[in-house]
């Protein structure tokens, strides 16, 4: 039995899931999300959502901790929301939005002019002393992953002196430069 899929998904006040022909929609404060998920039975029973899978073969065994995970990462985006950080470290690195639209400075002969998706709020903190950072805030967890991955493949860290965008609290493995 897959541990994570046999464990339920607590539903928080606010929340409504509906199941309908193996899709599965959960609304709340945040937004509205959707799943498709094969194979595997969705129950609501008194304020939480329960997986149970048909049979032990290897392919059900496998969505069943899948489809929780998904689920439940679900009800936690439009309940409370998802948020990633990336830092701007390097001289002259800026950062600023306006709208849905980010424009970074990375140290290229022009501005990267990105243009961010409507579920996406964006935010972005610059301080005088410290790094600019780029707030991205969504219910939907799978999305705000994507899009912090991109904006970071822009420019991602060199391992010398760290310049780059990076997430924020990020271990860089760090290389010793030349030896004299």
């Amino acid at each position: 039995m897959s541990r994570i899929g046999k464990s339920p998904i607590s539903i928080p006040e606010g929340v409504t899931i509906t199941v309908e022909n193996d899709i599965v929609t959960v609304k709340g404060k945040l937004g509205e999300l959707s799943q498709e998920v094969k194979g595997i039975t969705v129950k609501q029973e008194d304020g939480q959502l329960i997986l149970e899978r048909s049979d032990d073969s290897k392919p059900q065994r496998a969505s069943h901790g899948l489809y929780r995970a998904l689920l439940n990462n679900m009800v936690e985006g439009v309940s409370s929301g998802f948020t990633k950080e990336l830092e701007l470290v390097g001289v002259g690195y800026r950062a600023s939005n306006q709208g849905q639209k980010l424009d970074l400075a990375l140290g290229f002969s022009h501005n990267i002019v990105f243009e961010l998706a409507p579920e996406i709020k964006v935010e972005t903190i610059s301080v005088k002393g410290k790094n600019p950072i780029v707030k991205l805030t969504s219910h939907d967890k799978q999305l705000v992953g994507h899009v912090a991955a991109k904006i970071r493949s822009f420019r991602k860290p060199e391992p010398y002196k760290g310049k780059g965008v990076k997430f924020v609290g990020e271990q860089l493995r760090r290389k010793a430069g030349k030896s004299a």
